[in-house]
């Protein structure tokens, strides 16, 4: 048993050393269906966080709870709500989005939406009262004094954006469910990623490209969260 996964070991590194195209496809693959993900949520999640952040209202403790409350709602869960909404009998059939990368892409967006409207409220709170009473005292607006309590939120802004990313690529349930690990050669409507190809070589018994493919996920998890200390450092 040793002996095998020592080679499964070695033979991992070689895949990826000699840029195995089918391991580069599905990394490339995970990167552009999460990045998007990405690209989703910022449209809602973002705008979403900053309000709850820098308001007042009645009601703002209980919207603040949902959010945390979805945190750790279980992907295969959420993939298979998605599911129902998708499948071409379902209510969003007409869009044609299950068994896409787009259709991954949106599971990943709803999943990630806590992760940035908890986050990005949280790094705004914890700034806003000290730099707004500052930013008014110095003559700036009700707007001018929010965008500068934004300004100074900026690090936990990138910290979100990081945890997002990071839960994207990582996700398995909606991958699996939304998309169907599909692969076929020289095809655009393959929709395996890092962690459905993981789960699917590890079961067949292909040790080593599972390790390969682990290894990988593993260093983009880790050069994101990298990349985001290095620019927080240069934003504060």
């Amino acid at each position: 048993m040793t002996e095998y996964i020592i080679k499964g070991i070695q033979h991992a590194f070689y895949l990826i050393f000699t840029a195995n195209p089918d391991v580069i496809e599905i990394t490339l693959r995970s990167i552009k269906v999460s990045g998007m993900a990405i690209l989703l949520t910022t449209l809602w999640g973002l705008p979403v966080g900053i309000i709850l952040g820098i308001s007042n209202f009645f009601g703002k403790n209980i919207i603040k709870g949902f959010f945390n409350g979805l945190l750790g709602i279980p992907t295969v869960v959420l993939g298979l709500i998605l599911y129902l909404m998708l499948v071409p009998a379902g209510p969003l059939g007409f869009l044609g989005l299950i068994y896409t990368e787009m259709g991954i892409s949106l599971g990943q967006a709803i999943l990630i939406t806590p992760i940035i409207v908890s986050f990005v409220a949280n790094s705004i709170e914890l700034v806003e009262n000290d730099i707004k009473e500052l930013a008014m005292t110095l003559g700036a607006g009700r707007i001018e004094a929010s965008l500068a309590v934004i300004r100074e939120a900026i690090g936990g802004v990138m910290l979100a954006m990081i945890a997002a990313f990071n839960r994207a690529v990582a996700e398995l349930g909606i991958a699996i469910v939304i998309g169907g690990n599909i692969f076929v050669k020289d095809s655009a409507l393959n929709t395996r990623v890092l962690t459905t190809a993981i789960q699917m070589y590890t079961t067949r018994g292909e040790i080593d490209i599972a390790i390969a493919l682990g290894i990988i996920l593993l260093s983009i998890t880790f050069i994101v969260s990298i990349i985001s200390n290095i620019i927080q450092s240069k934003l504060t």
